[in-house]
């Protein structure tokens, strides 16, 4: 296993190949959304609004970044400016929260494709 590296006879120069920047959705540039993004933060004080073992995570504004995280996603029909649809999470909950919600909606049968599909009879 040592010896991998000879074998590779093409290195990746990351200097060269360089990722796509983010493309934001212009509805996060609305003033609608701003509104809605202001109420949520607010309403939990400028702190995380998760649970771990009991306990609500201790990050809060303004040395740590929040984000207003909607409960229901948007792409899996939630309300996008109602206020109840809305939390404040740190960084780290709300990369968690994304990635499991994707996950489940990738495990889940879709219409028209994609999911996970039983060969079972």
């Amino acid at each position: 296993m040592r010896k991998v590296g000879p074998l590779l006879k093409h290195r990746v120069d990351s200097k060269v190949l360089k990722a796509r920047p983010k493309e934001v959705e212009l509805f996060y540039r609305s003033p609608e959304y701003e509104r809605w993004r202001a109420i949520v933060i607010a309403r939990a004080g400028g702190r995380c609004e998760a649970i771990t073992n009991g306990q609500r995570c201790t990050k809060a504004q303004p040395v740590h970044r929040m984000f207003a995280d909607h409960k229901i996603e948007r792409s899996d029909g939630g309300a996008p400016l109602d206020p109840a649809n809305g939390q404040c999470l740190c960084g780290s909950h709300h990369t968690l929260k994304t990635v499991q919600a994707r996950a489940s909606r990738l495990a889940r049968p879709s219409r028209g494709g994609g999911g996970i599909k039983s060969l079972a009879p």
